[in-house]
């Protein structure tokens, strides 16, 4: 018999990956404290109000307003734990926190970061898919209007500033002329405005028999875009320290990300926070040099990243890049 906890029958909002692994790893009890950092309406936060049940509470951060009230909702039928939702991004969660009465002192047993892109934003109008013709925006957050849009950054960007960008954040290998080929058409009168007009010039742009067999060519691009416009890399590596800070002692941190440079850097904090050096590749000077001895806060509970079983991915294509690190605060 399934474990209830465990259940992946959710509401079409999202699919939660490595729900499991996630639960296992977090290791909470009822009456605990728990903090889903990206709730994204509520997968993942259920099933930990079920582990906290009863008497616990449950703190869920999104800067999806669409989130958050899916996320209400799904929760609603856990009277027996304190839930507290907040509009906020993962990279001001020390801020958010703070300043609200109910939070301001909480420390957590357990904390989630499951990142990327939730079903729910995919499936709808946001510009983060190139599967349907949609105005290119890919902000998160998309009444914040102090962020640019996708659209917006192609039209005001130099070549090599949007060639940096696709090669940097995609691995996009034809980004030179990806670049080109955008800044020719904004010479000729014409600006990439929707999601059709840019994945079509990648098309043009990547020779036939360069384009990837295990993904649609547009995809590295795309990537690359949504992570600048939304600076996730900078709101992660914010998001990860103050999520420490925040735990109780032997409280745990899991984190599931979702492509390799989200994964560097988590990989890259956990080990100093473990007390372990940052492997520094190859035969440099810094390679060569003696590991410096680190202050340990965290020791790691997973020595490699815990990725998705043969029979998730089938059932749910979008966790086949996934992967689970967690460490646990030293008392």
């Amino acid at each position: 018999m399934t474990d209830p906890a465990f259940a992946l029958d959710s509401p079409p909002y999202h699919v939660p990956v490595l729900l499991k692994e996630a639960l296992t790893l977090l290791a909470l009890k009822p009456g605990n404290t728990a903090l889903d950092a990206t709730v994204g309406g509520g997968g993942h936060s259920e099933a930990i109000a079920r582990q906290i049940s009863p008497g616990g509470t449950l703190v869920g951060l999104d800067f999806d307003v669409e989130a958050i009230v899916a996320a209400r909702l799904r929760l609603t039928v856990h009277a027996d734990v304190r839930t507290i939702l907040v509009q906020t991004g993962f990279g001001e969660l020390e801020a958010a926190l703070s300043v609200q009465e109910n939070t301001s002192g909480t420390r957590f047993d357990g904390v989630l970061f499951d990142l990327g892109v939730s079903s729910h934003q995919l499936d709808t109008a946001r510009g983060f898919t190139f599967r349907r013709d949609e105005p290119l925006d890919m902000r998160m957050n998309a009444a914040d209007s102090s962020r640019s849009t996708a659209a917006e950054l192609l039209a005001a960007a130099d070549e090599p500033e949007i060639a940096r960008i696709l090669w940097e954040y995609g691995d996009e290998h034809w980004s030179r002329r990806i670049a080109q080929r955008i800044v020719d058409r904004r010479k000729k009168g014409s600006r990439i405005e929707t999601t059709a007009q840019f994945a079509a010039l990648i098309e043009q742009s990547i020779p036939r028999r360069a384009w990837p067999r295990d993904i649609h060519v547009a995809t590295r691009s795309f990537q690359a875009l949504r992570i600048v416009v939304n600076d996730e890399l900078g709101q992660l590596r914010a998001g990860l320290a103050e999520a420490v800070e925040r735990l109780a002692p032997n409280g745990r941190l899991v984190v599931i990300s979702y492509h390799s440079l989200e994964d560097r850097i988590v990989k890259q904090m956990f080990a100093a926070l473990a007390g372990r050096a940052p492997y520094v590749p190859g035969s440099s000077p810094a390679a060569l040099l003696p590991a410096p001895r680190l202050a340990a806060k965290a020791v790691l509970l997973t020595r490699k990243p815990v990725v998705p079983t043969d029979v998730e991915t089938a059932s749910n294509p979008r966790a086949r890049s996934a992967k689970l690190r967690a460490l646990q605060r030293i008392c």
